[in-house]
């Protein structure tokens, strides 16, 4: 099991390894043969040229900012609609769960362009008028990417299958002590879910921190771009400027790399489902 762990090792952090030395060696030696792993003289020109030609400070605080608030939103939304569907009964809730199982299993590439036309034509939002002509709703705004996510399908069914898993005792109590059914979610339920709840948002984080697809439809001011949009500046002309790309790519990387370290201990902490911890 070592061996193998060990080989598994080694091939996920060979490319990594790789774009580090590719974005600190000469432009001379990146396409050297045969391949040397230990550049003759380390340079960071690269580092610099990837900010003088890409504004990653504004990139990097616009993908920020949208990873962010999707984290927010999704966090909140999924908890409230996981703990719901979980512990609370009401007509139609296996049959609207059934439906949200289904909604996943659409990818999100088939429901771009309905996405869009139904941004685009928002009614008094970007010009429009009451049918939803003349202008441009949300799009080319942060909120075309924020409130798509805002309450994804994932979210809410991975909190519903954690909420599942505690017990319901807990409510029954605090429900004859008078509590009611938020203050229930809130005080009893939520400690309880913050493994979850980190988990979660390192998903979601890590989503909308390497999302491309959806800005690069919904925004077309350059100050609106995100770090992985920026990340195609470093190829034109059918070129493709390799050090700089590598240093870029692995700026990107930080803030996910931070953001699991920080966080990492919630992915294997243990939690006592039978109330007595927390």
């Amino acid at each position: 099991m070592y061996i193998i762990s060990i080989a598994v090792c080694i091939v996920m952090v060979v490319p990594f390894v790789w774009s580090l030395i590719t974005s600190i060696r000469p432009d001379e030696e990146i396409f050297m043969l045969p391949i040397q792993w230990i550049p003759s003289s380390i340079t960071f020109e690269h580092y610099r040229k990837a900010f003088e030609l890409v504004p990653f400070a504004l990139y990097f605080w616009n993908s920020f900012y949208l990873a962010f608030m999707g984290v927010l939103f999704n966090l909140l939304f999924g908890s409230l609609s996981g703990y719901a569907f979980a512990k609370l009964h009401f007509r139609g809730r296996d049959t609207m769960f059934k439906i949200l199982l289904a909604a996943m299993m659409i990818p999100g590439v088939v429901t771009m362009i309905p996405q869009f036309f139904v941004l685009k034509h928002i009614p008094f939002l970007g010009g429009n008028d009451w049918l939803g002509g003349g202008g441009n709703g949300l799009l080319n705004t942060f909120w075309a990417i924020i409130l798509p996510g805002a309450s994804g399908s994932f979210a809410v069914f991975f909190m519903r299958q954690f909420f599942v898993s505690l017990p319901s005792d807990l409510q029954e109590v605090a429900r004859i002590e008078g509590s009611g059914e938020l203050r229930i979610f809130w005080n009893i339920y939520i400690p309880l879910a913050k493994p979850a709840l980190a988990t979660l948002g390192i998903f979601t984080f890590q989503a909308g921190w390497n999302s491309f697809l959806g800005p690069l439809i919904m925004l077309n001011d350059p100050a609106k771009k995100t770090i992985q949009l920026g990340l195609a500046a470093f190829t034109y002309n059918k070129q493709v400027d390799f050090g700089p790309l590598m240093a870029g790519a692995l700026i990107a990387v930080v803030p996910i790399l931070i953001l699991f370290l920080l966080l990492q201990k919630y992915f294997v902490q243990g939690i006592a489902f039978t109330g007595t911890k927390g």
